[in-house]
């Protein structure tokens, strides 16, 4: 269950990503609420997940989630750069968290 919980919190995290730059464009005070529960539900799952898990594993996995899905979201929704080279950096950030979980 710890491992679902930080997935999904890394999965928020992306959507608190997506709120920042939508903020950033329309200044709203929707996507203002929608950044604060994107992120805030990311810190509830998190923490959840470190109950059981290790707090350096859990974290770099939930950062590596955030980060990559950040990026591959730039990629897909605001036509950023699809350069072979930055996703075989993004495929690295995956295959840490994804060795992470392996060992432990």
């Amino acid at each position: 269950m710890a491992w679902a919980s930080l997935v999904v919190a890394g999965l928020f995290e992306m959507f608190g990503v997506l709120m920042i730059n939508k903020l950033h464009k329309d200044r709203s005070w929707q996507s203002l609420v929608l950044l604060f529960l994107g992120f805030g539900a990311s810190f509830l799952f998190l923490a959840y997940a470190m109950k059981t898990l290790p707090m350096g594993t859990a974290y770099a996995i939930w950062t590596g989630i955030g980060a990559s899905g950040g990026a591959i979201l730039g990629m897909v929704l605001y036509g950023e750069s699809k350069d072979w080279k930055r996703l075989v950096f993004i495929a690295m950030v995956l295959g840490a968290a994804i060795g992470l979980k392996l060992i432990s």
